[in-house]
């Protein structure tokens, strides 16, 4: 299979530069929205270079400095959540899910550039690969909670290596990294100037990642430089999402009072998922195993009314107001409480 071939996949460019296989996302004015289609066409490009002996490291990068990737296409989502129901919403959702986890499992070395927005699947994407690198214009989030959804992609595995409590925190709240805050909770590993990457590029084209990446120090090392402060720490120690938002009411920093807004905002059914998504995958010994809780609960939010409220109301109409159903953290069925929790 030519590179020519693979890249008539729409929004994705599949060429080679020395020993390297280049994949380049290309759907600018969408942010390079992450669908089931893009999704083939990247598998469909790491199988044809797997067992050639002539690449022997992996790139992938976009073509806009804006975005790396910000997500998956949640109006294609709902367009088929709405259309044909929830087993097809979530069989789009699951052909990108595949993708990652042949990503994270990929023999060959691959590096990520995560320069511009990195959100959702973007994280999915270029966040459990070999060499993740991050520039001053990274933006790196899983906002899920805030339209309904949950944290997925391998996201909550992430968030449950960081140190601490802060990964539940941003679990709930869909809270930012810049680059530095990306490096310290495990989501990068080298934080480059945007200027330096076509260097790099040029680098990796003949020689490995180890070596390219060796005098290069990143800032911070995983897992550490990103503690709470303890007053916050504590708010999250509590035993339920609910608990959580009433120790944030009593604190007085101000980083309580915004976590506050970030929550109101958010689903409350969401926040519930979330909660227990990243205990669970805090137990998990593998990705792959926080991935298969993950594809159970975004199939039971799919079967609820949030999810295409939320997109409809951040992404299609634009008017910030979600309907949740329900409104409220104490209104939710305790048979669908139950639900998630024998996840």
């Amino acid at each position: 299979m030519t590179e020519a071939v693979l890249s008539e996949v729409e929004g994705l460019t599949v060429s080679r530069a020395g020993h390297m296989g280049r994949l380049v996302l290309d759907r600018p004015r969408k942010l390079n929205a992450l669908d089931a289609g893009l999704a083939q066409g990247i598998s469909q490009a790491l199988d044809a270079w797997r067992d050639d002996d002539s690449v022997q490291v992996v790139l992938i990068e976009s073509s806009s400095a804006r975005a790396f990737c910000a997500g998956g296409d949640l109006r294609a989502i709902r367009e088929a959540l709405l259309a044909e129901g929830p087993q097809r919403a979530f069989t789009l959702m699951d052909r990108a899910y595949d993708t990652m986890r042949q990503l994270a499992a990929y023999p060959k070395p691959v590096v990520s550039f995560l320069d511009g927005i990195t959100m959702g699947g973007g994280v999915g994407l270029g966040c459990h690969v070999s060499w993740r690198v991050v520039t001053e214009r990274s933006v790196l989030a899983m906002p899920e909670t805030g339209i309904g959804l949950v944290p997925d992609a391998g996201g909550s595995w992430l968030l449950s290596r960081a140190q601490g409590l802060a990964g539940l925190r941003l679990a709930l709240t869909g809270g930012r990294m810049d680059a530095r805050q990306a490096v310290a909770m495990g989501f990068a590993d080298i934080h480059a100037p945007s200027e330096e990457l076509d260097n790099l590029r040029a680098a990796l084209a003949h020689t490995l990642p180890e070596q390219v990446f060796a005098s290069m120090q990143a800032e911070g090392t995983a897992g550490a430089g990103v503690a709470l402060p303890p007053e916050l720490e504590q708010c999250y120690t509590a035993a339920t999402v609910a608990e959580v938002i009433e120790r944030l009411k009593a604190c007085d920093l101000p980083e309580a009072r915004q976590d506050l807004e970030d929550m109101a905002r958010a689903s409350p059914f969401s926040l519930e998922a979330a909660w227990h998504g990243w205990h669970r995958a805090r137990e998990m010994d593998t990705l792959d195993a926080a991935f298969e809780v993950e594809r159970r609960l975004v199939q039971l939010v799919l079967e609820r009314p949030d999810i295409a409220e939320g997109i409809r109301a951040r992404l299609v109409d634009r008017d910030n107001a979600p309907v949740w159903q329900p409104a409220r953290l104490e209104d939710i069925p305790a048979p669908a409480l139950q639900g998630v929790r024998a996840l």
